[in-house]
């Protein structure tokens, strides 16, 4: 009986060298690994009915016998159409439109609008976030504040207004007949709040720069994954550049001092929780990709996800007991409000900017667009919250950016080149 409870409490000490406030471990429930458990549990109590259903009505051939007023939903999600699109050659986005007739004037304002869209939605989510999980609220001269520490009730909120936007959208625009059986949704949705919750927690450990860092350089682990699970060939080029990536990582971590402030030490908590991010979202992009075969646009896919997110985080938050109390703390403070919703806004009008930018100007373009995003959310964070970054550590970063430009300069060249190859052969995969 009282053995969980022991090793829980004794895993965020086994790290050396670990520093974690005592704020943040006012308990060994405190601890980021039981919260995450605790998390898993109350989806589980979500999936394990719906797993089960699925598989009474497939074992009934519902399909073929069923009746009545309920058939059309377990229909759409069991089931679905199964109709694959044959031309979706791409996989994940449809090929963008062609601009007709269109002046270079008018498309430099469509790009100008685009990168603006995306460093002022994706900039101001960066900022928000890092004050949500770092900074106190309610803080006065008697009263040094409290955190909020909850990752799981802003997930719900990104995912509450993300649903909402995307099921505005495909009631007000033409989209394709939706073919998918609903519940494909729900291995993406999962591992993207998954993905989400381990972002937001890790902050909690590593600094904010450092986060970033280890998102622009998870091209390495799924190249590796690529190379023994898949047996893919790579480039010559995308080995140089995951090996400048690896290196100007490595410089940056390396050039923090052990005596550093504890919001720029990275800890081992925090390289977990990096690590569950990146294995959680490579999983949602791969997932999404094989959804992507049936024939769906994507604001139907960022819909169906949305859905399934909202009922697994809302789910869990009631059966915690966490959401009346994450409530009653917005209650309090009406700052934190403030910065809840537009976290939320920000994150649903970058996931529009994301679709429309890359339907008008292609993915190069925009890697491009968010590759300097990441630069001046580093540059931002360092502004704001005083990280001290040292020169060791800002050629590090230098490194890692001159490697992402790189990538997409060659692989822009490689995609040109692979226009002119007879039918018969293909190109080398990519990253």
């Amino acid at each position: 009986r009282f053995c969980l409870p022991l090793v829980l409490a004794s895993l965020p000490t086994m790290a050396t060298g670990e520093q974690i406030s005592p704020a943040l471990q006012d308990s060994w429930g405190d601890f980021w690994l039981f919260r995450f458990f605790v998390n898993a549990a109350g989806y589980a109590s979500i999936v394990v009915p719906g797993f089960l259903l699925i598989q009474y009505f497939k074992r009934r051939n519902y399909l073929e016998t069923g009746r009545g007023i309920c058939f059309p939903v377990i229909k759409s999600c069991v089931f679905g159409s199964e109709v694959k699109s044959l031309h979706q050659e791409d996989g994940s986005l449809p090929p963008r439109a062609e601009p007709t007739e269109s002046s270079t004037a008018r498309q430099v304002f469509k790009l100008l609008f685009c990168a603006t869209g995306l460093q002022a939605s994706y900039l101001t989510w960066g900022v928000l976030q890092e004050r949500v999980m770092t900074r106190t609220y309610g803080a006065t001269e008697t009263d040094p504040g409290e955190k909020f520490t909850d990752s799981q009730f802003l997930v719900f909120m990104n995912r509450i207004l993300a649903f909402t936007v995307a099921g505005l959208y495909c009631a007000l625009t033409k989209q394709p007949r939706h073919g998918a059986p609903m519940y494909k949704y729900s291995f993406a949705s999962l591992s993207n709040i998954l993905s989400s919750w381990c972002q937001y927690e890790a902050l909690k450990y590593i600094s904010f720069p450092t986060q970033v860092l280890a998102k622009a350089s998870k091209v390495i682990p799924v190249m590796m994954m690529g190379k023994l699970v898949s047996r893919k060939s790579y480039e010559y080029w995308e080995y140089l550049t995951a090996a400048l990536i690896s290196v100007g990582v490595s410089m940056f971590l390396l050039s923090s001092a052990p005596n550093r402030h504890v919001s720029t030490v990275t800890t081992f908590s925090g390289v977990v929780l990096l690590a569950g991010y990146i294995i959680f979202d490579s999983f949602t992009s791969n997932w999404q990709d094989a959804l992507f075969t049936y024939k769906m646009s994507p604001v139907q896919m960022m819909f169906g996800v949305n859905v399934f997110s909202c009922l697994f985080t809302v789910g869990s938050l009631l059966e915690q007991g966490a959401l009346l109390e994450s409530l009653r703390f917005m209650a309090r403070h009406s700052e934190f409000t403030a910065h809840a919703v537009l976290l939320s806004v920000c994150s649903a009008c970058g996931q529009l900017f994301i679709f429309y930018t890359i339907n008008q100007f292609g993915a190069a373009v925009f890697t491009i667009i968010m590759t300097l995003r990441q630069a001046f959310a580093i540059l931002l964070s360092c502004l704001i919250y005083g990280h001290t970054v040292t020169v060791v550590g800002g050629l590090g970063v230098a490194v890692v950016f001159m490697a992402l430009f790189l990538r997409v300069y060659a692989r822009s060249r490689m995609k040109k080149r692979s226009k002119k190859l007879p039918p018969g052969e293909s190109p080398v995969q990519k990253v």
